[in-house]
């Protein structure tokens, strides 16, 4: 969820003013969007929590009703979609592309999402190997949606994301979601799916849409439904920066 600077002086109690005076001073973790500044609360907790500054009980709770029911991964990339030859020189172009071409709701400022992909990347890269990244946002409440959604791009011009085994990213599966809960979820399953064998091939021979998610399918038919957040991370994609 995003939050304005009145709302961070309300759930840090304390005054509009001492908000702008830390963001001079670069103190606080802010983004600038449009000339306002913008929140992340999940963030703004572990930045409070790390000061032993007392904090508003509010601040650990998620929105009302914000716990949809999480689609199905191939639900999800439906959602989001498949694109081909996104342009780009470097991994700041190339999410910058990325996020142009997402069917983003209006209510979802795309500046403010490229800003906080950015700020991930800074973290740790987010590529897996074997060219391969999967760019997110690193507390999935920052965003306003109804829905998970996961964006598919094969990249024109293959680039570097720092990724551990070294090679450059073509393939950028892009992750948006509305609760840690369903980020959670859709990670660990794109992270099985990707351990298909006919999908890997799919996505990396980069075959049409409709094959691309018909392999998918096939791939989480194996799956449990959703319900809750794995215990540990059984995707085999580690985060770094978590």
């Amino acid at each position: 969820m995003k939050l304005t600077v009145r709302d961070a002086a309300r759930l840090l109690s304390v005054s509009e003013k001492s908000i702008y005076r830390w963001i001079k001073q670069g103190a606080i973790p802010a983004y600038q969007v449009n000339e306002q500044y913008r929140f992340n609360r999940a963030e703004l907790l572990e930045w409070a929590t790390s000061r032993k500054i007392q904090v508003s009980p509010e601040i650990f709770a998620e929105p009302e009703g914000s716990q949809p029911a999480i689609p199905v991964l191939s639900e999800a990339l439906r959602d989001g979609g498949v694109y081909y030859r996104i342009g780009g020189t470097d991994k700041s172009s190339v999410l910058r592309s990325v996020v142009q071409i997402m069917r983003l709701p209006d209510e979802v400022d795309s500046e403010f999402l490229y800003q906080v992909l950015l700020a991930r990347e800074a973290l740790g890269s987010t590529g897996i190997g074997e060219g391969i990244a999967i760019p997110h946002v690193r507390n999935p409440i920052v965003l306003h949606l109804s829905q998970p959604m996961v964006t598919l791009c094969f990249l024109e011009t293959p680039v570097d994301f720092g990724a551990l085994d070294g090679q450059k990213v073509s393939i950028l599966f892009t992750l948006i979601s509305p609760t840690v809960r369903a980020h959670l979820q859709l990670l660990a399953r794109l992270g099985f799916a990707l351990r298909d064998p006919a999908f890997k091939q799919a996505v990396l021979t980069q075959a049409s849409r409709d094959d691309i998610i018909a392999a998918l399918q096939k791939a989480e038919a194996t799956l449990a439904p959703a319900t809750s957040p794995p215990k540990n991370n059984s995707s085999g994609i580690v985060e770094p920066g978590k």
